[in-house]
């Protein structure tokens, strides 16, 4: 996220993340990975991660609490709250605050989901220092 003093200037930065929803992990992880041999990033429980030139991949069971469109966009932003602050001040109404998903190393990677006009599913992301 590229931001200035005035919110007028907030930009979105890459996508970061494109999302799968899978019937079966275990079956999924080993098409992207030995059939496709997608660069296999990690799983924690109901997610896989995949890199592809950059851009994440990932494969996850159905959660039963988001309204789930076929693909989900993540956008990278460099301050997460920030971001979310900003948005929420332009009225874009949150399905998720923004959250702790994983731990990456020596830092933390946080999301907050939203829904456009048709109800497909966004959400941005951005990493945090490790929680201690």
């Amino acid at each position: 996220l590229a931001m200035s003093e005035n919110s007028q200037d907030l930009k979105l930065g890459k996508i970061g993340q494109i999302a799968f929803h899978v019937s079966d992990l275990e079956c999924a992880v080993m098409f992207y990975r030995d059939q496709l041999g997608l660069t296999f990033l990690f799983q924690v429980p109901n997610l896989a991660f995949f890199d592809c030139e950059g851009t994440r991949l990932m494969l996850s069971t159905i959660e039963e609490d988001i309204n789930v469109s076929a693909s989900i966009f993540y956008f990278y932003v460099d301050n997460i709250d920030a971001t979310y602050e900003a948005l929420e001040n332009r009225g874009v109404a949150f399905v998720r605050a923004p959250e702790f998903v994983a731990n990456e190393g020596p830092r933390d990677l946080w999301m907050a989901f939203f829904h456009d006009m048709d109800q497909n599913l966004l959400a941005i992301m951005g990493y945090k220092p490790k929680s201690e």
